[in-house]
């Protein structure tokens, strides 16, 4: 299947590891111009290199994506670069563990900042772009939590549902104006990365992080225009369980 990705721009932050990584590399399998995105920056050039030997054009850019002044600079920067921004894969590391009785007020600031807020202004920066060209595909990575919250995880479960009550609200904007762009959510559960081993997940069935990239690619497809305000769980049937 042509995904119809052949030349479009797309912004990937926090992709030098992980999901954030199998997500561009899938893009960039997809023919995808790529501006990626990490605090890193050895991490990040490697994998800019890794993408740039399979033909891939690509912007690395180094920073803080939960900088509040980082995702206006990001799109900035990639219109600059590539005349023009269609895809914008929104991701970042999620909090710590602890339940929630345990977790103060510092930490939920944190994680709303981290896990809601920054894909709130990273969507907010790309919209103009999208509706000018009335062509866009929006993704924001998020967990299973939205669906299912998850007892440890008390941060993420309010950060992550939070972006999720205002992902919904948006779409249903953007459907009613006809702008072209679509909004959804992606819902990894365990997968075999750097993070789900430092958490003490590593003993259970994991998902292949490079299949959950091309879940996001095809999100971030010509033929999903008809898919908006979704959230897409990759979890196994984890959020389904009892």
């Amino acid at each position: 299947m042509d995904l119809g990705l052949r030349g479009r721009v797309a912004l990937v932050t926090a992709s030098s590891a992980g999901l954030g990584r199998a997500a561009a590399a899938s893009l960039a399998a997809e023919g995808a111009k790529l501006a990626i995105v990490a605090r890193g920056p050895a991490r990040l050039e490697e994998t800019a290199e890794s993408l740039r030997a399979g033909g891939t054009e690509v912007l690395s850019i180094a920073g803080d994506v939960t900088d509040p002044d980082m995702p206006a600079r990001l799109v900035d920067a990639t219109v600059e670069r590539f005349g023009r921004l269609d895809v914008l894969v929104a991701n970042a590391g999620g909090p710590p563990r602890g339940r929630a009785s345990e977790v103060d007020d510092e930490a939920i600031r944190a994680a709303v900042e981290a896990n809601m807020l920054t894909s709130v202004r990273l969507v907010r920066s790309a919209l103009p772009h999208m509706r000018a060209a009335r062509w866009g595909r929006i993704c924001c990575v998020t967990s299973y939590s939205v669906l299912k919250p998850i007892p440890t995880l008390a941060l993420s479960n309010l950060a992550r549902a939070g972006l999720w009550a205002w992902a919904r609200t948006a779409a249903a904007d953007l459907a009613a104006e006809g702008s072209g762009v679509t909004l959804n959510l992606v819902c990894p559960g365990t997968h075999a990365t750097q993070r789900t081993i430092d958490l003490g997940g590593a003993d259970g069935p994991m998902g292949d992080p490079g299949d959950f990239g091309k879940v996001v690619a095809f999100l971030c497809s010509e033929p999903v225009g008809f898919v908006n305000g979704s959230a897409v769980a990759v979890d196994g049937g984890a959020s389904a369980a009892g």
